[in-house]
């Protein structure tokens, strides 16, 4: 069975959404309705503010990680952009890595990715040059 990626998008916005029902595929394919549906600063913004909101729900407020999800809707964006996709799920399907934290190794060491700066503030990469 296929996600409703534009229901849990709306749950996420109207914090209905329960964080045991919200997968890493749900935050991509979530994602890719924001962008498909607003501009990418308002759809960061919408997904930013209720992946914070879900964190804090499920007592896990230090779950939220700024930069992770400024880099993920960069990527998600990038990629769109670049080809398209009929649906969120083909999207997943077709960017299979982006599965993974480990898509950010190129651009991000993992200490700058956990670091406590890293879950308030979206930081610059810190790989660049370093990995190719």
């Amino acid at each position: 069975m296929t996600a409703n990626y534009n229901a849990k998008l709306r749950s996420l916005r109207d914090g209905s959404l329960e964080p045991q029902d919200f997968s890493h595929l749900d935050h991509i394919g979530v994602a890719y309705e924001a962008i498909a549906h607003h501009d990418f600063f308002e759809a960061l913004c919408i997904i930013a503010d209720g992946l914070r909101d879900l964190a804090c729900r499920a007592n896990a407020p230090r779950k939220f990680n700024a930069t992770v999800t400024f880099a993920f809707m960069s990527l998600i964006a990038e990629r769109m952009k670049a080809d398209d996709h009929e649906n969120p799920a083909a999207f997943i399907r077709h960017n299979a890595d982006l599965t993974t934290k480990s898509v950010l190794a190129p651009w991000y060491s993992d200490e700058r990715l956990s670091s406590e700066f890293a879950r308030s503030v979206p930081l610059l990469p810190d790989n660049l040059g370093s990995k190719g």
